[in-house]
């Protein structure tokens, strides 16, 4: 299969893993401080991707590592951090439609970093979904500092794919030592802030257990390696684009197993933001043809200096 086709696939298997995964962060936080799970569940999948490279024997040091430190502080620490410290008091489908504003962050950071420039119909999506956003976290909801921290995820997330792709523009880098040494950094940076924050005893009961095999697994040592080889193939913002079914399958599940339904405020700004994301992705779909000739002539310009 092709690179572009194989990167479609993966995005639709992190969207359904990562979707489901919210109503399990959410019950995670019941037996362990959001800072203790989210340091357990990154310094695991990186150690298990470590482990899993001396058999295969891959590279073990890092390539880039101050590249890699900086992708494991904004696209792990800040951003799992964050999202796990805000669902403790806010419904898990609520924040997981307002961290995933960001490609809307992309779309804004592109600009000046990666020379994407933010045209007219991207500008209006982005406008459209701060509006949802305004009605989101608003005073008038009681968790609306859970909120905010929510929205700076999505920053330190949006951060971490300009990252990511401006270490992919200048050299060719091993996917696997990249995904592998962002977490053990995001993980260290995580559990340095986890002994620094009072916290309570983490309850390993079978739930926790089971809950936490899944995240190092699945959401976070597959997922991620998958997410910088989608990063690697597609644009910037389509990739965060493709992301879209997440939050969406985020609020399904967390109406339908947790009793969260949001107020008339709060789903009209869910609305705004889906509509948002999806005039942004019909706006990259217009441009797909340009996108990707240009993307291969960079692949091609890319292997002939090498």
């Amino acid at each position: 299969m092709k690179p572009r086709a194989l990167a479609l696939i993966a995005l639709a298997m992190i969207a359904l893993v990562w979707g489901c995964n919210w109503v399990l962060m959410k019950t995670a936080v019941l037996y362990a401080s959001p800072f203790v799970f989210a340091a357990q569940r990154s310094l695991g999948g990186g150690i298990l991707l470590l482990v899993l490279a001396a058999v295969l024997r891959k590279p073990l040091w890092p390539e880039r590592p101050l590249g890699y430190l900086l992708l494991g502080v904004f696209q792990i620490a800040g951003f799992l951090g964050l999202v796990t410290w805000a669902i403790v008091t806010a419904g898990a489908g609520k924040i997981a439609m307002l961290s995933y504003t960001m490609p809307f962050w992309v779309a804004l950071l592109a600009w000046p970093l990666l020379g994407d420039r933010l045209r007219l119909v991207p500008g209006i999506a982005v406008a459209v979904a701060v509006a949802g956003v305004a009605l989101m976290i608003g005073p008038l909801h009681g968790a609306w500092i859970a909120d905010v921290i929510a929205v700076l995820a999505g920053v330190s997330w949006a951060i971490g794919v300009i990252i990511a792709k401006r270490l992919q523009r200048s050299a060719n880098l091993d996917l696997y030592n990249m995904t592998t040494w962002q977490l053990i950094f995001g993980g260290i940076v995580l559990a340095i802030v986890a002994a620094a924050v009072p916290s309570r005893a983490t309850v390993w009961s079978p739930a926790y257990i089971a809950i936490l095999a899944y995240n190092i697994v699945f959401a976070t040592a597959i997922a991620y390696v998958l997410w910088i080889f989608i990063l690697r193939v597609l644009p910037a913002r389509e990739a965060s684009m493709g992301t879209l079914a997440s939050p969406l399958l985020a609020v399904a599940w967390s109406w339908a197993l947790l009793g969260e339904r949001p107020s008339l405020l709060e789903g009209s700004g869910m609305l705004l933001v889906a509509a948002g994301l999806l005039l942004l992705s019909f706006w990259d779909r217009l441009r797909l043809p340009r996108i990707t000739a240009r993307e291969r002539q960079r692949i091609a310009d890319d292997e002939q200096a090498g």
